[in-house]
C-alpha cells in the first residue's frame, strides 16, 4: 500500500535547521526556526513556569484523563485575557471555548468547526500570512483564498488594496486577522486601521478569525488584544485561536485555545458541544499539564505579575535588538533603508531582500532564515548582530 506515496519535499523551516546543525562555521547564525532565544541562544523556562511547576507537582494527585474541553480554569482565564476583563461577551455568556493542543490544533479545531457550518466556507488569509495557515485550514477542506497586505517594496501594509478586496468579501466568508505581530512580515494594523476593518465586518457581514500567537510581545498584553477587542465590540460573531507557546515560553507542551463568540447565550452552549465533539474526533482528550501550567499562573497574583515582567523583558529586548540590527546596518554603509525594521513588532521581520540574497547568505555567511526574507529577531544577539550586520551589506553589494 504505503509504495503508492510520493516523497515529499522536507519542510523549509525543519530542513533549514538540520542545514545549521550541519554547518561548522563557528560564526554562524539561526533566523529561521521560530522561537524565543535569549542572549546566549536558549529558549529559557520562564520563572512563573517554574513556580508553577513546583505547585503542580505538589498539587496534581492523579493522572486520570481532564474534562472534554480542558482545564475550566484556564478556558477562562484565557478569555479573559484575551477578550478583557471587561468584556460583554464574557458577561453575556457568548463564548464558547476549548482547550487545544497549542495554536495549531486550534486552527484545526475551528476549520473543522466550520466546515460543519458549511462546507463550501471561503476563508480570506492575507497575502503573505504564516505558512502552516494554509494545510491547517485547507486540508480541513476549506477553501482558501487571498487578500492582499504586504509590499516589500515599500516594507508596509497595503492597506488601501486589502481593502479594497474586503469589501468584495461575501457575507458568511470568513476572514482571517493576525491579532498582532504578524507573522511573517511583523507590519501590523494601526488602531485606525482595525477601526476600519472591524466597521467593514459589521456592514459586510463576514466572520472574523483572529490568530493570536504573540500577545505580549508587540506592544503590551492589552494592547496587543486591542483588534481582537474592538472586533468583539463590533460584530456578533467571530472565532479566535490563541497559543501560550511564545508569550509562556511553553513550545513543547502545546496549549492553545479555540473560541467562538455567538449572538447570544443559546448559540453558544451549541457551539460549545459542536466544538467538543469536534475536538473529541481529533484526539478525544486534551494534553493536560501545559493548561494546567497557565491555570496556575494566571489564578495566582505573584505568578501572574512574574510572568507579565517575564513578557515585557522579552518583547523589550526584540525591540532593542532591532535597533541594534538597523544601527549596525548603518554603520555598514548600506544603500537599503532598514528603519522599516523598527516600526515591525514582534518576534518577526521581512528583512525585504530578494530570494537569491537569502541564499547568498546563507553559502557564503553561513547566516540562514527562509527565503522569503522572514528572519527572527530573537535568533540576533549582542555578540552577533555585527557579524549579522556585515554580512548583510557583503550580499547587498554583492548583488
Amino acid at each position: 500500500m504505503f509504495e503508492s506515496l510520493p516523497a515529499l519535499a522536507p519542510d523549509p523551516i525543519l530542513g533549514l535547521s538540520a542545514a545549521y546543525k550541519q554547518d561548522n562555521n563557528p560564526h554562524k547564525i539561526d533566523l529561521g526556526v521560530g522561537v524565543y532565544k535569549d542572549e546566549n541562544g536558549n529558549t529559557p523556562i520562564l520563572r512563573a513556569v517554574s513556580q508553577a511547576q513546583s505547585v503542580l507537582q505538589e498539587r496534581e494527585t492523579s493522572k486520570v484523563y481532564i474534562t472534554p474541553q480542558g482545564h475550566q480554569g484556564y478556558i477562562d482565564s484565557m478569555l479573559t485575557l484575551l477578550f478583557g476583563k471587561q468584556s460583554a461577551a464574557l458577561s453575556d455568556k457568548r463564548l464558547a471555548a476549548v482547550q487545544a493542543p497549542g495554536g495549531c490544533g486550534a486552527l484545526r479545531i475551528l476549520a473543522e468547526l466550520l466546515m460543519r457550518c458549511n462546507e463550501n466556507t471561503v476563508v480570506w488569509v492575507s497575502d503573505p500570512t504564516w505558512a502552516n495557515h494554509i494545510p491547517l485550514l485547507g486540508d480541513a477542506g476549506l477553501t482558501l483564498k487571498t487578500y492582499p497586505y504586504f509590499d516589500k517594496a515599500s516594507a508596509s501594509i497595503k492597506f488601501d488594496e486589502m481593502m479594497d478586496c474586503l469589501k468584495d468579501v461575501k457575507k458568511g466568508d470568513v476572514v482571517l486577522l493576525h491579532g498582532c505581530c504578524h507573522n511573517p512580515t511583523g507590519a501590523d494594523l494601526s488602531r485606525e486601521q482595525w477601526q476600519a476593518v472591524a466597521k467593514l465586518a459589521a456592514t459586510n457581514g463576514f466572520l472574523p478569525f483572529v490568530d493570536v500567537a504573540y500577545q505580549g510581545f508587540g506592544d503590551s498584553l492589552e494592547e496587543d488584544a486591542y483588534g481582537l477587542r474592538l472586533l468583539a465590540q463590533s460584530v456578533d460573531e467571530m472565532i479566535v485561536a490563541a497559543s501560550c507557546s511564545k508569550n509562556f515560553g511553553l513550545y513543547r507542551e502545546r496549549v492553545g485555545l479555540a473560541a467562538i463568540m455567538t449572538k447570544d447565550a443559546k448559540t453558544a452552549s451549541i457551539a460549545q458541544s459542536q466544538i467538543q465533539s469536534v475536538a473529541r474526533g481529533i484526539y478525544s482528550m486534551p494534553p493536560s499539564y501545559g493548561g494546567a501550567l497557565v491555570d496556575i499562573i494566571l489564578a495566582d497574583s505573584s505568578l501572574t505579575q512574574t510572568w507579565q515582567d517575564e513578557v515585557a523583558q522579552m518583547r523589550e529586548r526584540m525591540i532593542t535588538l532591532r535597533q541594534l540590527l538597523v544601527d549596525n546596518l548603518n554603520k555598514q554603509g548600506v544603500d537599503k533603508d532598514f528603519s522599516f525594521v523598527n516600526q515591525q513588532k514582534g518576534m518577526f521581520s521581512f528583512l525585504c531582500i530578494t530570494p537569491e540574497q537569502v541564499q547568498h547568505l546563507r553559502k557564503e555567511h553561513s547566516v540562514y532564515f527562509v527565503d522569503s526574507s522572514r528572519v527572527n529577531i530573537a535568533g540576533i544577539s549582542q555578540s552577533n548582530v555585527e557579524v549579522l550586520a556585515k554580512a548583510i551589506a557583503d550580499t547587498l553589494k554583492a548583488s
